[in-house]
């Protein structure tokens, strides 16, 4: 539990400084803990975390009432993302060194059999904290490090992918899955370039086409692993799909793309565009979704997406939020399905007629002409 007696607000790191309590445990690329919750940030530790190109984190304030808290466990989180970076490891070894003549290959099957048995032990721990709650939904985004980011990213795809599932009302088997296809959709990527993963900037027209042969490079693969279903693997093959059939790498379109690749096309974008990346700073979670609404019907699945939405909570209690009245305030409450429209507790009163008293809480939901314009960082 925290040392400090206040709860956790996401800031990007430039707005931390020394003195903050740090709010959720940092860890280091092997899932190793680098900084423990309850921690007062100095200096130094601000350095190292920005040496890790860990751009954003939790502190703790005055102003959050609510304790913000991940949708899976944190321990379960590392562990699957340490399965995860194992296995992709391991096909990068098979790829580097399958056609040399010390390579074994019975030692390998073993090898890849357990990581997979591995990874499906872990979609079922994922899928049995996701259905033991009632009315679940995204209210976070996790904190990713550069280099460990597939890794990561691969395990907020599936968490995402199955709340949207659960909103699709996917069975049990339906859901393992969907979870399955999630948390390897990326495999490819091993082989890839790294040059090309991590650039800081615009790819070329020759580097956006090596980074889309991680779709086929990972389902070829796959199509050697019988611990994968076959509609888990295909969501390897298919998560970049569109459909208007402007997709990657077959131009198929609508119900010809897999079930589960299209809900883990929207889980794949949403996760991407509020993660902090090398060429970009990570987009907030409402404006994901307004591109993501969009983007329905000609790169998403239209039905998919109005589900989607009503599962992730874009300003999650203890947002600071500036309303169009000039105020800042702090979210308190979300309501099921308008969570565009939560109870905001004002700390800072604007200088506008309509301006609200401090202290005062504010339902946008009965103040239809009250509207978040951005998240704040500071007061």
């Amino acid at each position: 539990m925290l040392g400090c007696d206040v709860v956790m607000r996401l800031v990007p790191i430039e707005f931390a400084k020394p003195g903050d309590c740090l709010a959720k445990t940092i860890f280091d690329n092997d899932g190793r803990v680098l900084l423990r919750e309850g921690v007062t940030l100095t200096d130094i530790f601000l350095v190292r975390i920005k040496r890790l190109q860990i751009f954003s984190l939790y502190i703790a304030d005055e102003y959050s009432e609510a304790l913000i808290d991940d949708v899976i466990k944190p321990e379960l989180r590392q562990h699957a993302i340490k399965a995860i970076k194992e296995t992709f490891y391991s096909f990068e070894k098979y790829n580097l060194y399958s056609d040399t003549n010390n390579f074994n290959q019975k030692k390998f099957i073993k090898e890849k059999q357990t990581y997979f048995e591995s990874i499906g032990n872990i979609a079922k721990d994922i899928i049995d904290e996701i259905i033991s709650k009632k009315n679940v939904m995204i209210s976070l985004v996790d904190i990713k490090s550069m280099d460990n980011y597939t890794y990561q990213h691969s395990v907020n795809v599936a968490v995402l992918s199955l709340v949207l599932g659960v909103q699709l009302h996917l069975n049990q088997h339906e859901l393992y899955t969907l979870c399955m296809g999630a948390l390897i959709h990326d495999i490819g990527k091993v082989l890839i370039p790294k040059d090309i993963i991590l650039k800081p900037g615009p790819l070329t027209e020759d580097e956006f086409k090596t980074i889309k042969e991680h779709t086929t490079k990972g389902y070829d693969y796959l199509r050697g692993c019988l611990e994968i279903s076959a509609p888990a693997r295909i969501v390897a093959l298919q998560h970049h799909e569109k459909v208007n059939g402007n997709g990657y790498p077959d131009n198929i379109k609508n119900k010809s793309i897999n079930r589960f690749a299209r809900i883990v096309a929207i889980a794949d974008v949403y996760d991407a565009l509020t993660s902090d990346r090398h060429y970009r700073k990570a987009m907030s979670p409402s404006d994901a979704v307004e591109y993501i609404f969009a983007h329905g019907d000609t790169q998403f699945d239209y039905e998919m997406v109005k589900a989607f939405s009503k599962a992730v909570v874009p300003y999650p209690p203890g947002t600071l939020v500036k309303l169009s009245t000039g105020d800042i305030g702090v979210v308190t409450t979300i309501l099921p399905n308008f969570a565009l429209r939560p109870q905001v507790k004002i700390v800072k009163k604007g200088n506008r007629r309509n301006s609200q008293e401090i202290g005062a809480t504010i339902s946008l939901i009965s103040n239809l002409d009250i509207v978040i314009q951005n998240i704040e960082f500071a007061v």
